[in-house]
């Protein structure tokens, strides 16, 4: 990147670490941060939607719809973590391919399972193989936020769902004898509480989806650590410009720094987040702030 950077061998050890670190390895590293941070930043949002909508069926009356929230929950919180990232990673992939050779292709003849092949037409393939190279990383990056979502949801909805029974019976039947409809009592009375008893179980999710990032490898997407582990290894000259030995020590170690500072920083966020919705409501906390203020 600096001018000087010309020559490896001639560089003092503040040069040689300023143009080391700036190398295009490093520049990669520097982007995965950016892509664990935007993954982040779309998945909580989404998994909160996924398990908001994934709560409500399951308290709903229809039978049909809570079956199948309640079976969201209980499927996606009784199989390991890792076994549903690639679960989703591959059904979701083979599903859009499979709508896309319906379309594109429905003069196709042969089966689509072929033993324990996947086999669609060229045209259908996801992302086309002329495509460029940030179609592709951008595909991939799509299925693992999605993957996130759907885990994510099914963990969010069980807090969601629990946080619903906890608001008191009798505020909603009071909300019904003042003439709200289910709906009304719903929106107005149930959601607004509801999120003082969530906030700390979606805390928790929270440090564990920033904790569960580094699965973003085994969904196709290079992140911090795979970045560390490779940039850490011993390299030699023959492979190199700027040899050194091994340093994952280092750089594992700048991972703790990041992850620590940033799981700081949100529970702070969370701190204050839960003071300012407990503010008014008839729980512990909102309980405390009126004796605070007395």
């Amino acid at each position: 990147m600096f001018d000087f950077c010309t020559d490896p061998d001639t560089l003092g050890t503040f040069q040689w670490f300023a143009c080391y670190l700036t190398t295009g390895k490093h520049m990669g590293m520097y982007w995965s941060v950016l892509t664990v941070l935007v993954l982040l930043a779309i998945t909580a949002p989404a998994a909160l939607l996924f398990g908001f909508f994934g709560a409500r069926a399951a308290r709903s009356r229809i039978l049909p719809l809570s079956w199948l929230g309640k079976g969201y929950i209980a499927i996606t919180r009784g199989v390991p973590d890792i076994a549903f990232f690639m679960f989703f990673v591959i059904a979701l992939d083979q599903m859009f391919e499979y709508a896309r050779h319906k379309i594109k292709c429905p003069d196709w003849t042969e089966p689509v399972r072929q033993g324990n092949d996947f086999i669609v037409c060229t045209q259908a393939k996801l992302p086309l193989g002329n495509s460029p190279q940030w179609v592709h990383e951008t595909y991939g990056f799509f299925l693992a936020v999605l993957t996130f979502a759907i885990v994510f949801g099914a963990f969010t909805a069980n807090v969601l769902y629990g946080a619903m029974r906890a608001v008191p019976r009798a505020q909603m039947e009071t909300a019904e004898a003042y003439g709200m409809s289910r709906r009304q009592a719903f929106w107005r009375v149930l959601v607004p509480q509801m999120w003082v008893y969530a906030i700390p179980g979606l805390g928790n999710l929270w440090m564990i989806l920033i904790k569960a990032t580094p699965l973003l490898f085994l969904l196709g997407v290079e992140d911090i650590v795979y970045w560390a582990k490779d940039l850490g290894e011993t390299k030699h000259a023959r492979f190199t410009d700027y040899p050194h030995g091994d340093w994952r020590i280092w750089y594992f170690l700048a991972l703790l720094v990041f992850y620590l500072a940033f799981t700081w920083v949100s529970e702070k966020f969370i701190a204050r987040l839960t003071r300012r919705l407990s503010h008014g409501q008839a729980t512990l906390g909102g309980d405390a702030q009126r004796k605070a203020t007395a």
